[in-house]
This record gives C-alpha cells, sequence and structure tokens, in this order.
C-alpha cells in the first residue's frame, strides 16, 4: 500500500499518539534500518510469511544530470524485513537474541546433510523391511538412535551448550560469566530433543531439566524477574561492595542459585563472605565455620544422574537405591547442622538467617523454594531438585507444572514456556503450533522429525494424507512451505531440492517449476540446475532447461553460445532452424565478407558434428570452399582432388539443400573444365547431371527458393558436365 510522505516530525510513516504521550497504550515502535539515503518518496508494506512485514522505501526518480552523486544516493531504494511477533527493540526485546540473516543461512546449509541422511535411512529401513507407510519406521529399534544422531547434529549448529554459560570461580569478583548468547532456537530445540528422542535420559530427565534451566534461563521472560536477571543484577553491586554479608541481595542470590542446582555458584557466593578475609577484627572461627559447613554440604549434594559436567558439583548417583542412601544421609546431615549448638555462638544476625534459610532449602521448604525463586518454570525445577526428585513421566511433570504455575502465574509467557507446557500436556498439536508461531518454517521442518522418533500419535497424525489439504500429509505441507521459503532467496534456493524430493505427492512437480524458473543468465546458474536435475533424474527437465538456454544467448547475440546448448539439448528442429537462417548469408565464394561470418560460428562447434542436425552441410561446405580455394589458387594435385571428394559427398549427401546444388557446381565449373585429363569419371558425372536435372524441374515448383548467380550459371554447369562425361568415356578403357 504505497503512501506520499507528510509532515511526520522525519517519521517514515507518521502516527497519531506518541509513545508517552497518549491516553491509550503506546503502540509498539520497531526501527528499520533501510540505509536508504534521503529523501525517500514511497513507501510499500506488505506481509511476508509468518509473522515477518516487507516494507519498501523508495527514493523519487532521479534528475536528468544527476549522476556525479554517489553510489549510496543513486540507488533507487531497498526493502527490508520486519519481525512482528517479538517485543521493542531495545536490550532486552527479541531483537537482542535473533538469529540474523548470514547465521541463519549458515544454519540452514548446515541442516541439510543430516536432513538428507536421516531420510536416506528412512527409506532404507522401508525398503529392508517391504514396509509401504513411513510411519513404520519408529518401530525400527535403532531408528531413535538416528534421530538421536540427528538431533545432535542439528543441536551442534545452534550453538555450543558447553560454551553457553559458564560459570568463573577463579575470579573472586565474577559470579558467572556468559560466553555464548543463548538463543530460543537452540532452547527449544533442546527441550524438544530431552522429551521427544534421547531415551538415556529417561532416568535422570529431572536433573537434565535443571541443566536445561541453567543455560536458558535469561530467556525464560523479557520484563519479570529471574534467577539469571537477579545474579546479574548483584554483579554489578558487587565490586561496590565492601561487607557483601550485610546486603539482602547477597543472601537472596545465594537462595535463588540454590533453589535450582546451582551448586557450584553458590559455593563461589559463600567465599565472598567477610569471615574469609585474614585481616579480621574480631573472631569470626564459629561464623566461619558454619559457612564453611554449608559449602562442604552445597558441594556433596546427591545428584541422580550418570556424571557431572567439568566445573559442576555434588555427588553423582548411577542408581536409584545408591540415589536414596545417599540422600538420607545427606539430609541428615543438613538436618544436624540445623540442630547445631554454633548457631547461639554465630554473632551476625544476618549471616545466621541466610545460612539457616539455605538449610531449608536443601530440605525441600516448599515456603523457602516459592520465596527464592522468580518464575513458575524456576519453581518446577526447584521442586525437582528437592522434594519430587523421582519423578518421571508427562503426567506427573505436567501436574506438577500446573500447579507451580498457580503459585507464580506469569504475564509475560515467552516462546519457551508455551513450547514446554505443550510437551509436558502431551499436546502434539500444540507442541507444533508453538514451534510453526514462535521459531518459523525451519524449527518445524526439521523438530518434525523429532515429535515422531517415538510417539505412534504423532507419528500418524504427521503422517496421514488429508483432503483438506490436498491429498498431503501435515508433514508435507510444512517441508512444502519450508521450501518456498528457500526458494525465494537468491542463496538459498539451491538447498530447497533437498526438501521438496523428500515430499512424495507435490514435491517433484514443485521442484520442476523451481528449476524451470532459474535465471539463465549466468552460465554457473544454469550448470548448478543441469547438477541438480542430475542428482534427481530429472532428464526432461534438464533438456528444456538447456533449450531455454540456447534460446536466450541466440536471442542476445551469443549464438555460439547457443548453438552449444542446443547440441546439448539433441534439439535438431532448432539448429535445423539456425542453419537456414545461416543458409541466407553464405556467400557466392570464399572471398565474400558474409562467409567469415558465419565461418567463426562454424568453428565453435567443434568436430562432433552428427548431433548439430542441419548445420552438418554447412561444416562440410565450409571444407569444400577451403579445398576449392587451395585448389584454384594452384596449390597441390591434392587439393584438387580432395575439392572432388568433398563435392561428390556433398550432392549424395541428404542433408544437402536443393537450393545450393547449382551454386556448388557453377564455384566447380573451373575443375570440371581441368585439362588435360578429366576428374570425374563416368559414374560421378552422371551422378551431378542427374542432380542438375531435378534441379530444373525443381524450378518448376512454386515454393523453390533460388540463389540468385548469373543467367548463364546453368548452361556454364551444363556444358561443363557434358565435356567432362565426353572425356571421360574416351579415357574409360
Amino acid at each position: 500500500m504505497p503512501g506520499m510522505l507528510m509532515d511526520g516530525g522525519g517519521a517514515i510513516v507518521p502516527f497519531s499518539g506518541e509513545p508517552g504521550h497518549a491516553v491509550a497504550a503506546a503502540p509498539p515502535v520497531r526501527n528499520i534500518r533501510h540505509g536508504v539515503a534521503p529523501p525517500i518518496s514511497r513507501v510499500y508494506v506488505s506481509f511476508s510469511s509468518g509473522n515477518l512485514l516487507q516494507v519498501a522505501c523508495l527514493r523519487p526518480p532521479n534528475p536528468e544530470g544527476g549522476g556525479d552523486r554517489g553510489a549510496e544516493e543513486v540507488s533507487g531504494g531497498r526493502v527490508v524485513e520486519v519481525n512482528l511477533g517479538g517485543g521493542g527493540s531495545g536490550p532486552g526485546g527479541a531483537d537482542a537474541e535473533e538469529i540474523d540473516e548470514a547465521e541463519m543461512r549458515r544454519i540452514e546449509y548446515g541442516s541439510v546433510p543430516a536432513f538428507a541422511l536421516l531420510q536416506s535411512r528412512k527409506n532404507a529401513l522401508v525398503d529392508g523391511s517391504g514396509m509401504s507407510r513411513l510411519p513404520s519406521v519408529s518401530e525400527h529399534a535403532e531408528w531413535w538412535q538416528y534421530v538421536l544422531e540427528y538431533s545432535k547434529t542439528i543441536g551442534s549448529l545452534l550453538g555450543n551448550p558447553d560454551s553457553l554459560s559458564a560459570y568463573m570461580i577463579d575470579d573472586p569478583k565474577m559470579i558467572l560469566k556468559v560466553k555464548e548468547k543463548p538463543t530460543s532456537l537452540k532452547a527449544a530445540w533442546e527441550l524438544l530433543e530431552i522429551f521427544f528422542v534421547d531415551k538415556q535420559l529417561q532416568t535422570w530427565l529431572p536433573e537434565r531439566l535443571v541443566d536445561w534451566l541453567a543455560d536458558y534461563d535469561s530467556l525464560l521472560t523479557k520484563t519479570e524477574n529471574t534467577i539469571y536477571r537477579t545474579l546479574i543484577n548483584f554483579q554489578k553491586k558487587l565490586i561496590n561492595l565492601q561487607v557483601v554479608e550485610d546486603d539482602p541481595d547477597y543472601w537472596s542470590g545465594l537462595s535463588a542459585a540454590l533453589s535450582v542446582g546451582w551448586l557450584d555458584i553458590v559455593v563461589n557466593m559463600l567465599r565472598f563472605h567477610g569471615s574469609y578475609q585474614l585481616d579480621q577484627m574480631d573472631s569470626r572461627e564459629t561464623e566461619n565455620g558454619l559457612v564453611e559447613a554449608v559449602a562442604v554440604l552445597v558441594s556433596t549434594m546427591p545428584r541422580m544422574r550418570p556424571d557431572l559436567p567439568s566445573g559442576k558439583l555434588g555427588q553423582c548417583c548411577k542408581t536409584r537405591s545408591d540415589f536414596i542412601k545417599a540422600l538420607e544421609k545427606w539430609r541428615g546431615q543438613v538436618s544436624k547442622l540445623e540442630c547445631s549448638a554454633f548457631w547461639i555462638q554465630c554473632g551476625h544476625q544476618k549471616t545466621r538467617d541466610g545460612l539457616k534459610s539455605l538449610l531449608h532449602i536443601m530440605l525441600g521448604n516448599i515456603k523457602n523454594l516459592t520465596a527464592s525463586t522468580s518464575h513458575w518454570l524456576e519453581l518446577f525445577a526447584s521442586h525437582l531438585l528437592y522434594i519430587r526428585p523421582f519423578t518421571v513421566g508427562f503426567e506427573g511433570m505436567h501436574q506438577l507444572a500446573q500447579k507451580c504455575i498457580q503459585l507464580k502465574p506469569s504475564a509475560d509467557n515467552s516462546r519457551l514456556t508455551g513450547l514446554l507446557t505443550g510437551i509436558l500436556s502431551e499436546n502434539t498439536e500444540v507442541v507444533l503450533a508453538e514451534c510453526t508461531k514462535n521459531f518459523g518454517p525451519w524449527m518445524v521442518t526439521h523438530a518434525m522429525e523429532l515429535l515422531t522418533a517415538d510417539n505412534d500419535y504423532a507419528d500418524m497424525m504427521l503422517h496421514e494424507e488429508r483432503p483438506n489439504f490436498g491429498g498431503i500429509s501435515i508433514e508435507e505441507l510444512h517441508r512444502l512451505v519450508y521450501a518456498q521459503v528457500l526458494c525465494s532467496h537468491a542463496l538459498t534456493w539451491q538447498i530447497a531440492p533437498t526438501y521438496l524430493s523428500s515430499c512424495l505427492n507435490q514435491g517433484l512437480g514443485l521442484l520442476e517449476i523451481l528449476l524451470l524458473k532459474q535465471p539463465i543468465q549466468d552460465n554457473r546458474v544454469v550448470l548448478k540446475t543441469l547438477e541438480i536435475c542430475r542428482l534427481y533424474e530429472l532428464e526432461n527437465v534438464s533438456t528444456n532447461i538447456m533449450k531455454i538456454a540456447g534460446i536466450y544467448h541466440w536471442k542476445h547475440g551469443r549464438k555460439g553460445t547457443g548453438v552449444y546448448w542446443f547440441q546439448q539439448a539433441n534439439d535438431k528442429v532448432r539448429l535445423d532452424r539456425i542453419a537456414q537462417q545461416l543458409f541466407e548469408h553464405i556467400g557466392k565464394s570464399v572471398t565474400d565478407d558474409s562467409f567469415k561470418q558465419w565461418e567463426g560460428l562454424l568453428e565453435l562447434l567443434g568436430s562432433d558434428i552428427g548431433s548439430a542436425g542441419g548445420l552438418e552441410f554447412l561444416h562440410r561446405y565450409r571444407d569444400f570452399k577451403r579445398s576449392l580455394q587451395m585448389a584454384q589458387e594452384g596449390r597441390t594435385g591434392e587439393s584438387v582432388r580432395q575439392t572432388v571428394e568433398f563435392l561428390i559427398q556433398l550432392m549424395r549427401n541428404p542433408s544437402t539443400p536443393q537450393r545450393f546444388w547449382l551454386p556448388l557446381l557453377h564455384d566447380s565449373v573451373r575443375l570440371l573444365n581441368c585439362k588435360p585429363c578429366p576428374l570425374l569419371n563416368v559414374a560421378e558425372t552422371t551422378l551431378l547431371l542427374n542432380k542438375l536435372q531435378e534441379l530444373s524441374l525443381a524450378k518448376l515448383r512454386p515454393d523453390f527458393s533460388n540463389i540468385h548467380l548469373p543467367s548463364h550459371a546453368l548452361n556454364s554447369v551444363r556444358l561443363a558436365l557434358a565435356s567432362n562425361l565426353a572425356r571421360s568415356i574416351l579415357e574409360e578403357p
């Protein structure tokens, strides 16, 4: 919808009610970095795929004589995309974690080999077992391992999980440090892998969720508080604090970190306590002993998991029985410390209250856990750690999640919380809808393999062919949508065939349309398109592309390139038409300039003239002309005999047009009159006389095309042939 610019204070599209001045809620403002030099005369706005809005900013037409301006000013305009799915563009908005176009293209290209390998393995399982339905693939025992390998490969493209958040304990003033900014796309992918693919996590699923929260707690909400944001705020205050144990934020940060199992951070922060300093004016041995005892209990907390990452604290228990024994022993130690008489000797009230709050959290006190956490998902993780560590199955986790949502409702529900809620409710439709709405076609296309890895309902739902979709399944529909997104960009259309070829109903038809619509101006693009045709055995499409390329180059004056593509397509019809056009430019003798024009084209055709259709005659005619020129110059007798052989071959060859018979014979009159001995025998001379007779009869037809020759040309040829025939008869024994 175009619109002329009006006076709006410099805004491209002015609106009534600036943010902060209107009575109603201010509209969201998104800055558009279009890069177009002013003035901007017209703005076009159109909806793109998903939540994307395309905005085209156009400059006015350049006035005459304005060619001295810079390249940026000469630009006619630019089209940019605006994402309407997130919040504002501030530091905490959606733009802060969005993946840029170049990074997304890297992910798109990197995911192609993994997707193609998984499809190849799926087809191999189908062919090996003779199954007719793809959903039965999930019944194979090794299939989930293939999907897990696929998921790990895709996950590595989205970022390194080991470097998303690394808690530094070397620097005494550093609580946590983020090496690589986490993204919601990576977090969502890991959630799907945890719940749908990795069967090895079933015994320690609560711990895996705790690890996931440690990596992506910063993405849970944009406006409300989280434990990650609490620690970041305290990190900023820590530089100016002299006595950290007197600051309430210190103890609230400790309680928050402990409630979600960030044990290494808790131990590190406990080391900030003033009782560890050597230059103490009073005796704080008892206070320091209590702090150290809590730190030891935190670092030895039992964890029901096979192992711990480097730098993480806790006591690993691989079996349920070992975990129960270790947990009872550990909680007994915590209770013993809580009832110790040393608390009376601790003179620092805030330290005493803060440490006891940590002990209550370790004992699973619901009141302390609720007060220490900010988001319902954090409370959910704390319940899994301290209250219900044996919670397994979607039903139990979903009930617990609903309870936590009631205790800590959130007005700002992020993309991740909506996805997790759908996963825990075992609602595949909700999970698919959340992925489609929040993460785009790439996520949906690749995540469907995870959803169907070990879920029969999802398998049936996604692979069922639906009449309202044109007879295709939901899986194929989303793949087609993603392929169309790839086709819309010049840098990603090359990988679209991988996804189109996996769509059995409509994919190949759309693939043919895609390949036929590729530009043929650049030979490199044509060669790439032909290679794709070869990979997918699309011979008819390949032939049509070569014909289209030949027509384009021929019409634009690159006749040699055009003939080359016609030859590759084996297009004898067009090659014959080209030959007819070239016949019109053939001169009467070897000295004509027109001969040189088409002679160069014949050189480009090469020696393989069998596929050149009507051009075969031009090759032979060129050889005849060259040999005739050498014979007329009187170089060698061999050239004379070779010229005669070329003449007989041309007259006998059916590809020689009839209208060229007389010019060929007329050019050979001097050879026919050669003395002292005739160059043609009786049979050859008789052949030429018969051709001349046919030509005389053909001239009577109205459609006969004649080449302009002297009026005496026919009589000269007839006389030369008669003379040569008489001499040949006399010469024969």
